[in-house]
């Protein structure tokens, strides 16, 4: 038996992201009104499940971003999007975008790799209990529900009569 463990809608290519969605940045970018900071988003490669929203919305992604010089950006995915707030397209070309996609990269090969453990133990767990169920089996179809003089093997009274036959006993 090949069992695979299949999660629904999970895909075994690391999650990355496309490119920054234009109509989401401030209109005023490049004008004197432009603010210094804002939430840039920006489209992943694929959908994003549980385990990966929750690595990359929790503590160890703000402080993988803080130790490469970024405390301030702070990371939200909605949907097939990644919120990048506090931050800006300068800052994201000169660092950030590197710093998130290799971490993006690093938490999709974590849980692909945690995956595939618990699908070997799974797999192993399956063959153990297949090849258990298979002993069982072969140790029930053993039993033989056959009287033992119909199954050409004497029963307690003949071996009892034969050796009395044999003087094995003094008769009264």
């Amino acid at each position: 038996m090949n069992a695979q463990l299949k999660i629904a809608g999970l895909s075994p290519e690391l999650l990355g992201l496309e490119s920054v969605l234009i109509g989401s940045l401030p209109a005023t970018l490049m004008t004197d009104d432009a603010p210094d900071r804002y939430t840039v988003e920006a489209v992943f490669t694929r959908k994003t499940d549980r385990d990966e929203v929750a690595a990359i919305q929790g503590s160890e992604m703000r402080a993988h971003l803080s130790a490469n010089g970024f405390p301030t950006v702070e990371l939200h995915v909605a949907d097939r999007r990644l919120e990048i707030a506090n931050t800006n397209l300068e800052e994201l070309r000169d660092g950030l975008a590197a710093v998130i996609a290799e971490r993006l990269a690093e938490i999709s090969a974590t849980l692909l790799e945690e995956r595939a453990i618990v699908a070997h133990r799974f797999q192993d767990a399956s063959d153990r209990e297949q090849h258990r169920a298979a002993a069982v089996a072969a140790l029930a179809e053993s039993v033989a529900f056959i009287p033992r003089r119909a199954s050409g093997l004497p029963d307690d009274d003949a071996r009892i009569d034969d050796w009395v036959e044999e003087g094995g006993a003094v008769l009264a």
